[in-house]
């Protein structure tokens, strides 16, 4: 029987849907990160926007960088090797951008931004890995 509800167009089923790339969702979530790294650090010598853009900008040109030279919109969300490399060229280049323009790069800002982007650009990736391995049931 036919039904008038029948004539409307009928989404598609879920596997021939065309997906959204995750490449914008990465960028945005590795712009997040180093503005959240930027803040936390700002946080201890008074909190302004401005000081937060003044320390995150290196890192954020860093970032960008990585995201070039790594080819991160093929596999933005691998931790291995696209991930280890990103974090690396945000931080190395970040420190050069950091010492070019007379801002500090004291050995323990160093270690901390180690520690900091890496915890946050591995864990982030890491995180979504895991979250779609749960969604897929494995």
């Amino acid at each position: 029987m036919h039904t008038p509800l029948d004539d409307f167009p009928r989404a598609a089923p879920a596997a021939s849907r065309p997906r959204t790339p995750a490449w914008p969702v990465a960028a945005v979530l590795d712009v997040a990160v180093v503005l959240l790294f930027a803040a936390l650090g700002r946080r201890a010598h008074a909190l302004d926007p401005l000081g937060v853009l003044e320390t995150a900008w290196p890192f954020l040109a860093g970032l960008a960088l990585g995201w070039v030279a790594w080819r991160l919109p093929r596999a933005p969300f691998a931790p291995w090797p696209q991930g280890v490399a990103l974090w690396a060229t945000t931080v190395a280049a970040g420190m050069v951008l950091r010492a070019l323009t007379g801002q500090g790069t004291a050995p323990s800002f160093v270690l901390v931004t180690l520690g900091v982007l890496g915890t946050l650009l591995l864990g982030t990736r890491l995180a979504v890995r895991l979250l779609a391995r749960v969604r897929r049931g494995g």
